[in-house]
């Protein structure tokens, strides 16, 4: 299945989650919450969300659990775990995996790192790094991927 390239993928909507409430702390999520919350009542309105956090804004309806038509740090919080959550068990692990094996956290692994964290596919390095620049990338390791699910008749990955 193509997707165009602007499509909300799993992983696109994970990174606009992440950019908007913060890359985990929940003091970051409180900061950007209590910025958003311009009348200062404790919730967002679907306004101030529209104004204040707009990654969101169209899931705003999925994230007002209680159906108030307000969005509280709660609501946000839980949302945001679920998603970080769903999105680890749409990939099967392979973010994980490719984050714990990334040991100097440069989004990019080296052949020392593979043989060390992954040493099933040190004998492939060479056929998934596909620029030759010595550096597996999760994009590369996903056409490794999704091309040997291809050859078993299987989806690729989204």
């Amino acid at each position: 299945m193509t997707r165009g390239a602007n499509a909300l993928t799993p992983v696109r909507l994970f990174v606009i989650v992440a950019t908007v409430l913060g890359a985990g702390t929940a003091a970051a999520q409180d900061s950007r919450f209590a910025r958003a919350d311009t009348d200062r009542n404790g919730v967002l309105s679907r306004a101030e969300v529209d104004r204040g956090l707009p990654g969101i804004a169209p899931r705003f309806n999925e994230v007002d659990r209680n159906r108030d038509g307000n969005l509280s740090p709660d609501e946000l919080r839980a949302w945001s775990a679920n998603r970080k959550a769903a999105e680890r068990k749409s990939e099967g692990g392979f973010a994980e995996h490719f984050r714990r094996a990334d040991a100097n956290s440069d989004g990019a692994l080296t052949r020392a790192e593979v043989d060390k964290a992954l040493p099933r596919l040190s004998t492939k390095f060479d056929r998934i790094d596909a620029n030759s620049d010595g550096k597996l990338t999760q994009e590369e390791l996903r056409r490794y991927f999704d091309a040997k699910r291809n050859a078993r008749g299987k989806l690729p990955s989204s």
